[in-house]
């Protein structure tokens, strides 16, 4: 097996795991809750690209899907991703893909980088808002207030946090000749 087949699958399983340690811990401020899920799929597509990022995201959902209590505030089920907040969770597939897309693109510039970041996340703002005004039969106005604005502080710090911590972990294995080659 390839080098770089190895260390995407191991690296794809630990962000994965993160995802599913850190996303239970959440602060209820409202009907969405503010959890650390974005800044690991933030890192986790930095880290491993748009392509490992995503099957890393798909791996925590199945992983909600089957009943292991992973989504925020332990919560497991097919019946959270049908739910109110169930736009937000599958939104991180864009998030991933997007945000892996970018930082390939810009080359790890650590500013662009945060920019195609920012733009994700206004990617899965839309798609999990949307979701959130369908499944509650609410307003946008009243969904923007309680589900984007309060995240909006948060997010900017995880974008940051995990662009820090992604050209940090990056550099490190470089020197450690353990990223495989681009191909």
């Amino acid at each position: 097996m390839k080098k770089t087949n190895i260390y995407n699958m191991a690296t794809c399983g630990i962000m994965a795991a993160l995802l599913c340690v850190l996303a239970p811990f959440a602060l209820p401020i409202g009907p969405v809750p503010i959890s650390l899920a974005t800044m690991v799929v933030y890192l986790a597509a930095y880290v491993l690209g748009s392509k490992w990022s995503v099957v890393s995201v798909v791996i925590y959902l199945l992983l909600g899907m089957v009943g292991l209590p992973v989504f925020s505030k332990g919560q497991a089920g097919v019946g959270v991703l049908a739910g109110p907040t169930g736009g937000y969770l599958i939104g991180y597939i864009f998030l991933a893909l997007i945000s892996g897309i970018v930082i390939s693109k810009v080359n790890y510039n650590l500013w662009l980088t945060m920019i195609g970041m920012v733009a994700a996340t206004a990617v899965l703002y839309v798609f999990g808002t949307v979701w959130f005004v369908i499944m509650m039969d609410s307003n946008v106005p009243y969904a923007l207030s309680v589900c984007v604005v309060p995240f909006i502080p948060g997010d900017i710090i995880k974008i940051v946090g995990a662009t820090l911590l992604g050209k940090a972990l990056r550099g490190a294995l470089n020197k450690a000749n353990l990223l495989p080659q681009q191909s």
